[in-house]
């Protein structure tokens, strides 16, 4: 029987495993933590019955996701719940850009600007199911859709900042920018656009979810397709040299560039191995989870609604704050996410005490504490919010990475996502899954389409190594 080993049970090792052994090969899949998820898992971080997500939690470019589908997760248990509100951007003036599932709400909260963003938005929204399988996986092959890729493709080459202009009021500008710095870029590169209209998109289709039980409901519905297909899963097997893997006819890693390197070694082509070596981390992200009785008073009554809130003002101010961390500086109002995941899955309550989930975008490495400074900005759009806190946990750089080695520096998107490594992922070459040794292939969110819960890196890694394999 032809064999696999998949190294990292994160979203992306585990939907890689899954799909291999679900087209029939004997797959084992290690994992260094005691837990499979990576990203996504969950736990009581502040008091018994509140439960956190450790990183990744909400999740519209999972909900669609032509891997997750073909897994079939809802049948091992996965439940996708939404808020009433998808995302709002505040603004000192007390207005919003507010997020609706529907574009035409959307538009029309944007007031004078809605006709334009209809106008961006909702033709790939409309072609979402055809489009997002172009759009989640490499960008280097010949698409099967030229026209409506390219349709949704020429936008996102734009720095953030130049398509903010499109727009005339700065709720609208606002929103933008907030969604395109997901990117954790400086908004004025080219192709910053790319990760926000990618989730706006998505997020439009499908709605930004969240995983009811926590985000770790993704990594257990994943495990469970895994072992429904026979696959098998070791925790606590860290891997450090290649000579620790068992014989296989495949192996992926689910590992970022540098660990793949230290793991092969001179084994790797030197062209590979140099560029893994060389490959750009990004800023990091340093992480608050509250304990909140009776929520957020936030200004904006939307945003009491809303699963997800973003804090950074206008578009030139989160512009200043991005270039900042890129250029390794802590800017005293850094961009933050905040999380109410349970709006939308209220068992993650106890009572009337809620689980928020904030991080603050800071440089990579950095060590100092921005408690203070995400506290800052939450504060500024909710006055009174700190007297309603009633327990804090910190997660700075250092423990996204002592949780998860992908996440080196805080860098939780594994990779700085410079043009270079969003188009062609760690590596030039044909197919980014590829570690140029035969039957070795690299399946973590440095390779595309990115970083999320959405599982589709490991399954583009796991279509490669079917096609190796059928040459063989």
């Amino acid at each position: 029987m032809t064999s696999a080993v998949v190294v990292g049970g994160g979203p992306n090792g585990l939907a890689a495993a899954a799909l291999l052994a679900k087209a029939g090969l004997d797959v084992t899949l290690l994992e260094a933590a005691d837990e499979a998820g990576g990203g996504t898992r969950s736990h009581e971080a502040l008091l018994p019955g509140l439960l956190h997500d450790h990183c990744s939690a909400v999740h519209p470019m999972a909900v669609g996701s032509p891997a997750l589908r073909e897994l079939e997760l809802e049948r091992h248990g996965l439940r996708w719940r939404l808020p009433a509100v998808d995302c709002v951007h505040p603004l000192d003036d007390g207005t919003a850009g507010v997020l609706m599932r529907s574009v035409a709400d959307t538009a029309r909260l944007l007031g004078p600007d809605g006709a334009r963003y209809r106008a961006l938005i909702e033709p790939s929204v409309r072609h979402w199911d055809t489009l997002a399988g172009e759009v989640m996986g490499p960008l280097l092959r010949v698409p099967s859709h030229p026209l409506l890729l390219a349709r949704f493709g020429l936008p996102t080459a734009l720095p953030a900042t130049a398509l903010a202009r499109l727009f005339r009021t700065p709720r609208a500008r606002g929103l933008w920018a907030g969604v395109a710095a997901h990117a954790f870029r400086p908004l004025n590169r080219p192709f910053t656009s790319a990760i926000g209209l990618g989730i706006l998109t998505a997020g439009h289709a499908a709605g930004w979810a969240v995983a009811e039980g926590g985000s770790q409901s993704i990594a257990l519905a994943l495990e469970k397709a895994l072992r429904e297909h026979g696959g098998t899963v070791h925790t606590g097997v860290r891997i450090t040299d290649h000579r620790q893997l068992p014989a296989a006819d495949v192996t992926l890693l689910d590992l970022d560039p540098a660990q793949a390197a230290a793991v092969y070694g001179d084994r790797l082509p030197a062209r590979t191995r140099s560029a893994y070596r060389r490959f750009r981390r990004g800023p990091g992200a340093f992480k608050i989870d509250l304990a909140v009785e009776g929520g957020i008073p936030w200004t904006h009554e939307k945003a009491r609604q809303a699963g997800t809130v973003h804090l950074g003002g206008t578009v030139e101010e989160i512009a200043r704050a991005e270039r900042d961390v890129t250029a390794g500086r802590m800017p005293e109002r850094p961009f933050v996410l905040v999380g109410q995941q349970y709006l939308a899955d209220p068992s993650r309550s106890a009572g009337d005490i809620h689980p928020v989930w904030a991080y603050a975008h800071v440089p990579y490495g950095y060590t100092g504490d921005a408690t203070e400074a995400i506290l800052g900005q939450i504060e500024r759009f909710a006055p009174g919010a700190r007297d309603r806190v009633v327990g804090i946990a910190a997660t700075a750089p250092a423990g996204f990475a002592a949780a998860n080695a992908n996440f080196a520096g805080g860098d939780i998107l594994t990779g700085a996502k410079t043009t270079p490594q969003l188009v062609l992922g760690p590596r030039p070459a044909l197919d980014p899954y590829s570690t140029g040794l035969p039957g070795v292939f690299l399946c973590s969110a440095a390779t595309p389409p990115g970083p999320g819960a959405h599982g589709m890196c490991g399954a583009g890694a796991a279509a490669s190594a079917l096609r190796y394999l059928a040459r063989e």
